[in-house]
């Protein structure tokens, strides 16, 4: 009986040594820094004594450099799942007091495991990051469980929905994890993310740079857009990726979860009467649309500070989760620029590949001019978004609210390429260009002959726009489905999302598109 005794005594002693982690110095360490530890950031994300935890005793098997003689089990990350707000979910947290949180063979091959079992149960899996890279000492085996990471993250997507979630030091190749994954979530002030540091690039390129500039949160949500959200502390993170979860459904064959709302199903949005100015010059919110039509207070705005000229984000409509997409007239008057379409196509392609019906809002004057945008791509970026819209099988609404010319008319979920429910307010503009330019072009020799060009210039610009600076010519042809007033758009967009839902939309079979990276 004794010996049984033993060996239960000997599985606790080890099993606390894992929960130990580093050690008390180094967790309060860590604590002095503003940061959670690895456990107390897996029980600040689940739900109470839900958390299951695997691999709890696996240790590195790495001999070299003394190595063996500084063998933590559980090697650094803590594994397992359970569940947030009752939904199954798996995920891992790298423990930073145990080697610096660095990714060995065995490390690397915990976080395999986690996400094959997500995969084979159909479960979100969440990603804490706080590391210091990969482990030098193991050499290549740690590259390789690293390429065994990033595989796993690609044959997981548009599978099930991975978030990761950056809460301190994340570089070099580790960083290509989280960027695969559909949301990364980054910490202020604790947060980093870098192919390289700032001492290899003054020693490369002689440019002096400090961590916060180079990879901080504010830098990945303003400059690069690598973050999808950055929180103030671990917990803001954390409360994010709840929120996340709520509105996006557990895999790729099944819906988000409906929830029931108390915004009524025929509340008139009045606000919205005098939303768009008189004068088409001026600019105005296009948030104020998204939060009147939407059930209210449920839109969770995506990379905010990123490419402001498009909002993208979820929500919900009658307690369905909805993707919206929307130009944003007080940026840039709503352009479409290279980050704008990137941020964009990327956004509608996640909607797609979860079964999330897109609501997308229109007011474009067209993609942005300029040589710069034209030497960077604006061709093959903008592009993206078309693919990406035409691409798209889920149930998709659009609404004109103003300007929608040329290209970017058809770009933005048009009916030509396969809106499914398009409709536009009575001060929606659907033209090739404005009327100006297009006076200016279609009249020029006639103005140029005239006794009087400013007067016949304005008296052509008033006959062109009161022939094509409204919805009306794009209806009678059946570009638009409806022409309706603000106020009921919300009605007109329940009431067509719930004809939608059970949309099937066949495509020709094929391995994949190759849509223009």
């Amino acid at each position: 009986m004794s010996g049984g005794v033993d060996k239960i005594e000997d599985l606790r002693r080890r099993k606390s040594r894992s929960e130990l982690g580093g050690g008390q110095k180094r967790v309060s360490a860590q604590h002095a820094k503003g940061k959670m530890t690895a456990r107390e950031r897996i029980h600040a994300l689940l739900d109470p004594e839900s958390f299951n935890e695997i691999d709890a005793l696996v240790e590195h098997r790495c001999r070299d450099f003394e190595m063996d003689r500084n063998v933590i089990p559980g090697d650094g990350v803590v594994c397992g799942h359970g569940t947030i707000d009752g939904k199954l979910v798996y995920c891992f947290a790298q423990d930073f007091t145990v080697y610096g949180g660095s990714l060995g063979e065995m490390h690397g091959l915990k976080i395999c495991k986690i996400i094959d079992m997500a995969l084979k149960t159909g479960a979100p899996v969440i990603g804490l990051n706080d590391s210091g890279g990969a482990r030098i000492q193991e050499g290549v085996a740690s590259l390789g469980s690293y390429a065994e990471i990033f595989f796993r993250n690609v044959r997981a997507s548009g599978v099930i929905p991975q978030i990761s979630v950056i809460m301190g030091p994340c570089a070099g190749g580790a960083v290509y994890s989280p960027a695969i994954t559909d949301f990364v979530v980054m910490v202020e002030g604790t947060s980093h993310m870098f192919i390289t540091g700032p001492e290899v690039i003054k020693t490369v390129t002689n440019e002096e740079v400090g961590f916060e500039d180079l990879g901080g949160a504010s830098t990945h949500a303003k400059k690069s857009g690598v973050t999808h959200f950055t929180a103030k502390d671990d917990k803001g993170a954390l409360e994010i990726v709840k929120e996340l979860i709520g509105l996006i459904p557990a895999n790729n064959l099944q819906r988000a979860t409906v929830v029931e709302t108390n915004d009524s199903f025929d509340r008139l949005c009045e606000n919205l009467e005098t939303l768009v100015p008189d004068d088409p010059s001026l600019p105005y919110d296009m948030a104020i649309a998204i939060e009147e039509i939407l059930d209210l207070g449920s839109f969770l705005e995506i990379q905010s500070d990123f490419a402001q000229n498009i909002i993208i984000g979820l929500g919900r409509l009658g307690g369905q989760s909805i993707g919206v997409v929307a130009n944003q007239p007080i940026h840039l008057a709503g352009c479409l620029d290279i980050d704008a379409s990137v941020k964009a196509a990327r956004f509608v392609r996640f909607c797609d590949a979860f079964n999330i019906p897109i609501l997308t809002f229109v007011d474009v004057p067209g993609f942005l001019p300029g040589a710069n945008q034209e030497w960077g791509g604006i061709i093959r970026h903008g592009a993206k978004l078309l693919y990406a819209f035409a691409e798209s099988t889920v149930p998709k609404l659009t609404v004109i609210t103003r300007k929608a010319y040329g290209g970017a008319y058809d770009v933005m979920s048009s009916k030509h390429i396969r809106g499914d429910y398009n409709v536009a307010w009575p001060s929606a503009e659907l033209a090739v260009m404005g009327a100006e330019g297009a006076v200016q072009i279609i009249h020029r020799r006639r103005i140029a002959t005239s006794k009087n060009p400013d007067q016949e210039r304005e008296r052509l610009v008033e006959d062109y726009q009161e022939a094509f600076a409204n919805p009306y010519k794009a209806a009678s042809l059946g570009y638009l489905d409806d022409v309706i007033a603000p106020n009921e758009t919300r009605i007109a967009m329940l009431k067509a999302l719930g004809a939608l839902l059970e949309k099937e939309e066949p495509r020709p079979e094929k391995k994949h598109g190759n849509i223009p990276l």
